[in-house]
């Protein structure tokens, strides 16, 4: 939305600034998107006077001019038709650059002769298209900067343009009105009355209007008036020069006083040729298909249900949209149809879109129209033609009914704070709500017609607080109860952030899939039932709830296996679904391992993933989830883990925290999975709670004292495993024994059939006195007798 500021002061009595009046609309909602000030892009220009013209010897069209300037007389060579002795010009100086033709002045010669600068036409400053002479001042004093001369003598060349940021609820703003009111309201200045236009009516239009009943809800009510004898011609300067400010071409007077009231009252008009109408005009829906020549001189098919204007020779305008070629006003046009109508918002924002005609009548329409100012509209503009154009004006053609839009609503003073959190008094908040425009009765608001994007009571304190500048809005602390608030997250949630934390600087990369799978993918983890399929499925690969994560992020390997990424390491942290019950889901974090541990070198360090580098990374897993060290190590785990080649992280035969190690071949090859593929599933609301729930940590108890390490080796049965070896080792001595691990196995040889060898190394940290020799072989013994009564062995000897 463009204005001037002379314009704005046609509404406004200010002596504001144009520095004032910006930030004041941008405060108030309506942002400033620019300011263009003609003057400065003609500050450079001086006023001089032609002393002396005579002919370019080398040239029949040009002529060497000396020109009085501040400094002196200078020489400056010029074609122009009016150029001679005697007239005061504007003359851009060597240096000075010149708007409309891009050009910045230098000395240079001409036919031989020197130039000394040049003498500007309108058009090459950008004050017009006038372009056959250059300019001739009635006054001036050589030397006088011919910004300030304009400013003096022809201020409408010099006025600043002003642009602002419309939003969509606020059409009442694409009126230059709009705008003054709302400075009126902020305290900068005064809105003049509106005028009051009176037309009286001297004889019954011979073009009729009907409105199909169809069409009521579209365009419910049409007013229009006929004048005879118009003529029509250039519009008056100053509404060429508002709207060639603006970015509007002047096209004809009955033409740019439509767009004249679309920008002052926010109010479009339409003006028919009445000699090119056959017969009556009728409002009504179009059937879909009929074609109109429009006004931008483009071919439109009419989109079904569309409002349109037709006549007896068919479409003659898109209501509210554009209208047609065929009934537009011209130079020969003596009997003119001034139509003003009210559209439905809504419909006309379909049909625009339908049609992709973007019209400024389509623009201010579909954001809200004045209804009451329909009649009012027509006769402001039905005088203005009258009082230039001449002519004689019809009785009112009036057609259907205008729509109620009348509505009150509560004013609770109290709400501003309670709402915005700004103390306003009771008689400002009154005063500023009659200032916009909004009738008080008692408690009652009513709101004006031309604010339909006020529907309840909160909305009239917002519009209290916009006017009062939410800039002194002091930020307010939110109430809070004394002492440490509590944690709002569950022991859940903390842990589901942990596992995915820890998980990722593991190297794993996060996977985020749909809770659904396939039936098939489902039966192989253990689901696939009816409890978990969905009624209406998204897709037919996505029947069931997911009973694991293990088949899509198998599902996700796959996929990059078959582009060539065969080393992967993929987690997935989220809920999977044993029911479709309450309490039949369980929060789950799965990983996936495949391909190789790295790239292939030359030192060897690469090699195919193995159910170790999972048990490895499931145990830091739960460590950073809080479960405890000593973790049994049990087979028997589901049928998608490989039978010899799993285990089940234990505390105690039932309480099962998770799952690592191989998956079946049977699985990997249903899913299409090259091996090998090792995966761990771990469920950290299986992990025991802390005994503590506080945030302090318990003391960290260090000894001081040497640490001895010793080695046993035992000769066992092949079919014994490691594990329960070293769980009998560090049963020996709980206090003192801190750590037990295997280093080596040796199988076959000297050793016999279905034996093997079991080397293990066991720490032990004294913490009240350093060890002595005897103390290390007494808890030697212990270990060597717990370990052969668990496994069946011997130690080595």
């Amino acid at each position: 939305m463009k204005f001037t500021l002379s314009w704005l002061k046609d509404h406004l009595e200010t002596d504001a600034s144009v520095e004032a009046i910006t930030e004041a609309l941008t405060d108030l909602g309506l942002e400033v998107e620019g300011v263009e000030n003609p003057a400065a892009k003609l500050r450079g220009f001086v006023i001089g006077k032609v002393v002396a013209a005579e002919k370019h010897p080398e040239a029949d069209r040009l002529k060497v001019c000396r020109v009085a300037l501040p400094q002196g007389e200078t020489q400056i060579i010029c074609g122009a038709p009016n150029a001679r002795a005697g007239i005061t010009v504007v003359v851009a100086q060597p240096g000075i650059y010149v708007p409309g033709i891009d050009t910045t002045i230098g000395v240079g010669k001409i036919r031989g002769i020197e130039s000394h600068g040049m003498m500007a036409s309108e058009r090459e400053l950008e004050l017009s298209e006038e372009h056959d002479g250059i300019i001739e001042l009635p006054s001036g004093e050589v030397g006088e900067e011919f910004a300030d001369w304009l400013a003096a003598n022809d201020p409408a060349k010099v006025d600043p343009v002003i642009e602002i940021a419309i939003t969509p609820n606020r059409p009442d703003a694409l009126a230059v009105r709009g705008v003054a009111r709302d400075l009126a309201a902020r305290g900068l200045g005064k809105l003049k009355p509106a005028p009051e236009a009176e037309v009286q009516g001297s004889f019954d239009s011979p073009v009729q209007v009907t409105i199909e009943d169809a069409a009521k809800d579209g365009c419910p009510v049409f007013y229009g008036r006929l004048i005879r004898g118009v003529k029509n011609g250039p519009s008056p300067q100053w509404l060429q020069d508002r709207l060639r400010a603006i970015g509007l071409r002047p096209i004809s007077f009955l033409v740019d006083v439509t767009n004249f009231f679309a920008y002052d009252r926010a109010r479009p008009l339409h003006v028919f040729d009445a000699g090119k109408i056959a017969g009556g005009l009728t409002i009504a829906r179009a059937s879909g298909g009929e074609e109109l020549l429009a006004l931008d001189e483009k071919t439109y098919a009419m989109p079904e249900g569309a409002v349109i204007f037709r006549d007896e020779a068919g479409v003659q305008s898109i209501g509210g949209i554009m209208g047609g070629e065929a009934t537009s006003v011209t130079e020969e046009t003596v009997d003119v149809l001034v139509e003003s109508a009210w559209f439905d918002p809504v419909q006309i924002a379909h049909a625009g879109r339908a049609l992709k005609i973007n019209s400024d009548a389509r623009y201010r329409f579909e954001r809200g129209v004045d209804p009451a100012w329909t009649e009012a509209g027509l006769d402001a503009a039905v005088r203005m033609i009258l009082d230039h154009a001449g002519g004689e004006a019809s009785h009112l053609i009036a057609a259907g009914q205008a729509p109620d839009h009348a509505r009150s609503y509560a004013l609770n003073p109290a709400r501003v704070v309670s709402l915005v959190g700004m103390e306003i008094p009771e008689a400002q908040q009154r005063a500023t709500l009659e200032a916009l425009g909004f009738v008080l009765d008692g408690d009652m608001a009513a709101v004006p017609s031309w604010r339909p994007d006020v529907q309840g009571p909160a909305d009239l304190v917002e519009e209290v607080a916009r006017i009062a500048s939410l800039s002194g809005l002091e930020p307010q602390p939110l109430p809070r109860e004394p002492g440490v608030p509590a944690p709002v997250l569950t022991q859940v949630q903390i842990r589901a952030t942990t596992a995915r934390r820890t998980a990722a600087s593991l190297g794993y990369d996060e996977c985020v899939t749909y809770s659904f799978t396939d039936r098939a993918t489902a039966e192989l983890f253990g689901g696939g039932t009816d409890a978990t399929r969905l009624q209406n499925p998204i897709s037919a690969d996505l029947s069931h709830m997911r009973p694991s994560l293990l088949g899509n992020l198998l599902r996700a390997a796959a996929r990059n296996q078959a582009r060539g990424q065969a080393d992967l390491a993929l987690f997935e942290a989220s809920d999977v679904f044993a029911g479709a019950e309450p309490g039949e889901q369980r929060f789950e974090v799965a990983g996936l391992l495949t391909g190789r541990s790295g790239p292939r070198d030359i030192h060897g360090a690469s090699r195919p993933v193995d159910l170790y580098d999972v048990k490895a990374d499931a145990e830091a897993l739960l460590a950073a989830l809080g479960a405890p060290a000593k973790l049994q190590i049990l087979r028997g785990a589901e049928g998608w883990w490989h039978p010899g080649r799993h285990g089940k992280l234990c505390l105690g035969p039932k309480k099962v925290l998770g799952v690592f190690g191989e998956l079946h071949p049977r699985v990997l090859e249903a899913l299409e999975v090259k091996g090998p593929a090792v995966a761990f599933t771990l469920w950290p609301e299986e992990v025991p709670l802390p005994r503590s729930t506080g945030a302090a940590r318990p003391a960290l108890a260090i000894s001081d004292l040497q640490a001895v390490e010793r080695d046993f080796a035992f000769v066992l049965d092949a079919g014994v495993e490691a594990q329960v070896a070293v769980n009998a080792a560090l049963g020996a001595d709980k206090a003192l024994i801190s750590g037990v691990r295997v280093f080596d196995q040796f199988q076959g040889g000297s050793l016999g059939e279905g034996k093997k060898s079991l080397a293990l190394a066991v720490r032990l940290e004294p913490k009240e006195a350093t060890l002595t020799e005897k103390e290390i072989e007494a808890v030697g013994a212990k270990i060597v007798e717990k370990v052969e009564k668990a496994t069946g062995g011997v130690l080595r000897r």
